[in-house]
């Protein structure tokens, strides 16, 4: 995974360029209207039921717009919320309060969204060993921001990016002649490389599976659109040598059956790729 200093580069990111694209050369609604001088106060109001996720990015995002806006927080990440909350409330420059607004809500919204279901997720998971994954199937731009959401909702992070992670994915595997091939011309590559990263190799069937068995040093297996019948010979198969992971359109639905086949790991792209927005508003008070 990634540091803690690259994921604070990618947040610094996101908000430079999202102030960018939404402010341009001014906020010229408010500046037209709103003296420079004038203060006010905002609350967050929640107008929806779920988790509540994005409240300490949305401290960065007034602290880069404007470092004299204080914010005093009633909920934190991860807290439940009902319609009616108030998760924090934000006071100083009107213009300022104003030029974050749309950043500040249109982030809190999808990544509540995100860690809603992904706690809903969790819960279906409860009782078993197997944990949540998420994908790189992310909004592009903000992958970070969606990523932290899913761990503020009980889940796990996948790799980050393609620089973070070895994946032998079926195309890798097919263009590299066989999945032997592929493992030893990535375990080649890294030594020369001199990167220390983890391999996941991906299987299409049980045969697959016995192949990668065959190579040392694999991190995980990806078992893609087994059946649960096939899912438990593979666990059973793979057994200690190295983690399991189950994908490959796997639903709320069937989400328990896959995990009580015995896999260390089900990855859903659903988690950010198929979410509704919670409703939230920034109101003046």
């Amino acid at each position: 995974m990634i540091s803690e200093a690259q994921f604070k580069t990618e947040l610094d990111l996101i908000i430079k360029n999202a102030i960018r694209e939404d402010v341009g050369d001014g906020d010229h609604s408010s500046l037209a209207c709103i003296p420079s001088t004038a203060t006010g106060r905002a609350k967050l109001l929640v107008k929806d039921n779920g988790i509540i996720a994005g409240v300490a990015f949305a401290r960065q995002v007034f602290e880069y717009v404007d470092s004299t806006l204080e914010i005093e927080t009633l909920m934190n990440d991860g807290d439940k919320v009902k319609f009616g909350d108030v998760v924090f409330y934000v006071s100083g420059s009107s213009q300022s309060i104003l030029k974050a607004e749309r950043l500040v809500l249109n982030a809190m919204q999808r990544m509540s969204a995100i860690a809603t279901k992904t706690n809903y997720y969790v819960k279906l998971l409860d009782g078993t060993k197997t944990k949540i994954l998420d994908t790189r199937k992310t909004t592009p731009g903000i992958r970070a921001i969606e990523k932290w959401a899913v761990k503020i909702g009980g889940g796990e992070n996948h790799r980050f990016a393609l620089y973070d992670m070895i994946m032998l994915k079926d195309n890798h595997i097919d263009f590299a002649g066989g999945i032997t091939k592929a493992i030893e011309k990535t375990q080649e590559y890294l030594k020369t490389a001199k990167k220390d990263l983890k391999i996941i190799v991906e299987a299409r069937d049980l045969n697959e599976v016995k192949i990668i068995l065959q190579s040392p040093g694999i991190y995980r297996i990806l078992l893609d659109n087994f059946n649960y019948e096939d899912t438990k010979k593979a666990v059973q198969l793979i057994g200690d040598t190295c983690l399991s992971e189950s994908s490959g359109g796997i639903t709320e639905n069937t989400i328990r059956k896959y995990a009580e086949c015995g896999v260390d790991f089900i990855s859903s792209g659903a988690l950010t790729h198929s979410i509704y927005n919670m409703d939230l508003s920034l109101k003046a008070v």
